[in-house]
């Protein structure tokens, strides 16, 4: 069984030193780890970062043997590559020109080896209207099948109108967006003192995203642009656990003006524009609930590589109790009919 992973992700060599030449944040700032082990850290300010083992990085960079290998040895066919981190944290104009270096190299990437690896364009959601003209050329002329967008943009969140023509581009396109998380934004960040991992990966990522997801549900964005295609990782940012009691609330307590203009419950918006991947989330209970909630259309396989493990990732499709129907589906038949691919 063909099997196409969603969310994977890289890096340019020529990327990884340019951050690391950056005198401003954010930057790479080379070290050591209290084992004395080789590592990066990824700094946006003085306090927040992330730390990336040397491995890691050079996992990213590499697009070519040791990750095909990778992908041969647990059956993966192909990955939709986007770029790991974001461009939000930049100042506009240099965003929006490093995210044409980035997608170009992405462009040659794909070009390259087109059996094996499709992409999702870096944008700069700074300045909204050059991004979707940005997503127009990559979609156009570089082959890209829509793009990544990562939560907020210094604390806005994409529910604000400003951001829109990002979202015309894409339905007029007929690509999705992928909404991938970040840490929440420093006014949120109070919320976990003395608790600063919860604000990463552990919890922050998630709450952060899913809060961010409603608000697009909320917005109003789908009654303008009803064609719009949003992906969500992690199974939906626990979006399908909560979606009996959105649905259920909404028609007893709504009172915000804005959201009384919606034409559908909130609800309804999660399941008609929204797909879910199973990326960095191989546990059987959420697929089942997002199974149950959503359908087997509208859940993708992906893995999160290289901070997750392909044969974690293959493994755990495999032993999905599904119908063979669904798990092709989960597969590469959703993939296949979502972004465009060509069926092998």
């Amino acid at each position: 069984m063909r099997t196409v992973a969603l969310e994977e992700h890289f890096w340019t060599g020529e990327w990884v030193e340019y951050l690391r030449s950056r005198k401003n944040y954010p930057k790479l700032i080379a070290g050591r780890d209290a084992e004395g082990r080789r590592i990066e850290r990824l700094a946006y300010t003085a306090e927040a970062g992330a730390v990336l083992p040397a491995d890691l990085v050079e996992r990213l960079v590499d697009v070519g043997e040791g990750r095909l290998a990778d992908m041969d040895a647990n059956g993966i066919d192909m990955q939709l590559l986007c770029m790991a981190s974001g461009l939000e944290p930049f100042a506009v104009e240099e965003a929006a020109e490093v995210s044409r270096i980035i997608n170009d190299g992405l462009g040659r990437i794909v070009a390259g080896n087109p059996r094996r690896f499709a992409g999702l364009a870096a944008l700069a959601p700074q300045d909204p209207e050059s991004a979707a003209r940005e997503l127009e050329r990559c979609v156009r002329q570089l082959g890209l099948k829509g793009a990544k967008l990562n939560s907020h943009v210094g604390g806005q969140s994409f529910d604000d109108p400003k951001f829109w023509p990002i979202f015309e581009a894409a339905e007029s396109l007929g690509v999705p967006i992928y909404l991938h998380p970040r840490n929440p934004p420093p006014d949120q960040m109070k919320a976990y003192t003395g608790y600063p991992a919860l604000a990463g990966s552990l919890w922050g990522f998630g709450a952060d995203l899913g809060l961010n997801a409603m608000k697009l549900a909320c917005s109003g964005v789908f009654d303008r642009y009803p064609g719009l295609k949003i992906l969500l990782g992690h199974l939906g940012e626990a979006l399908p656990f909560w979606l009996w009691r959105i649905e259920n609330r909404w028609t007893r307590e709504h009172a915000d003006s804005r959201m009384k203009k919606l034409q559908k419950n909130p609800a309804e918006y999660i399941r008609s524009n929204f797909w879910v991947t199973t990326s960095g989330m191989f546990a059987r209970a959420p697929l089942l609930c997002a199974h149950s909630v959503l359908g087997a259309e509208r859940i993708l396989f992906a893995v999160d590589y290289p901070y997750e493990s392909n044969r974690e990732g293959a493994q755990f499709l495999k032993d999905l109790p599904l119908s063979d129907g669904d798990k092709a589906k989960l597969s590469h038949l959703n993939a296949e009919k979502l972004l465009g691919l060509k069926p092998e």
